[in-house]
């Protein structure tokens, strides 16, 4: 059995970084030509809100630096006519039994809950569907499943936001399994460059009796691991 210290190990996070270096980028216009035109998609922008970009314990400038390309896309699709915008954001009750892994973060009611002012000042932003959640899990115990079959399962999801080994994890491979499993055939794109996760040095996580994350590596794999399992990474969606 290989141990994480073993040369294999290293070829393949060598690997992953030339793959993720190399990753092309998609035209959004292709895209809805592709999977039935601007009404049949769907942005899913997860968990964009001020909790993890700019205030309180699990504000990550990782994933701050994301805010502008996650906005330009969002305006990007709307120009193109998608019109179905959910965003699952965290929205926790006080004693959130997911605390005991994270800690308290993004109370519902509080500051921390809110969309950043970014996207919350978009002038289509009142579309906006947002999916409180209570978990990791954007499809578990929120409605998210009967919105979409209500409104009609997407042929193109295109999922942004974090974090990237996460929330964005859960979801994309979500969305991919059950379009599988009803043989939808829909496409779960995700951009590189709108979906981002924490980091949290050893040093600093002893400190604080956490557990250490590694924001380049993890994101790097946990996007590896979505191509595996059907989901098109790409750089970017461009025009």
């Amino acid at each position: 059995m290989a141990h994480l210290g073993d040369s294999s190990v290293h070829t393949y996070l060598g690997h992953v970084a030339d793959w993720l270096a190399s990753l092309p980028a998609a035209s959004l216009r292709d895209l809805l030509a592709a999977h039935g035109g601007p009404a049949a998609a769907a942005v899913f922008c997860v968990d964009m809100t001020r909790g993890f970009c700019s205030e309180g314990r699990l504000a990550s400038p990782r994933v701050a630096s994301i805010v502008p390309a996650v906005a330009q896309l969002l305006i990007r699709a709307h120009e193109a006519g998608v019109r179905r915008f959910y965003l699952p954001q965290d929205c926790h009750a006080p004693d959130a039994a997911e605390f005991a892994q994270y800690g308290v973060h993004c109370v519902a009611g509080t500051p921390e809950s809110d969309l950043v002012p970014e996207l919350a000042g978009l002038p289509f932003a009142d579309t906006f569907v947002v999916i409180p959640k209570n978990t990791v899990a954007s499809h578990v115990a929120t409605g998210l499943d009967a919105r979409l079959d209500r409104d009609g399962w997407p042929g193109l999801c295109i999922v942004v936001g974090d974090c990237t080994d996460i929330c964005i994890y859960q979801l994309a491979i979500h969305l991919k399994a059950r379009a599988n499993a009803q043989r939808a055939g829909s496409a779960v794109v995700v951009p590189e460059r709108c979906v981002q996760t924490y980091d949290l040095p050893p040093a600093t996580a002893l400190s604080i009796g956490a557990m250490p994350h590694h924001g380049e590596l993890l994101h790097g794999v946990f996007l590896h691991h979505m191509a595996l399992n059907g989901v098109r990474v790409v750089s970017e969606v461009v025009p």
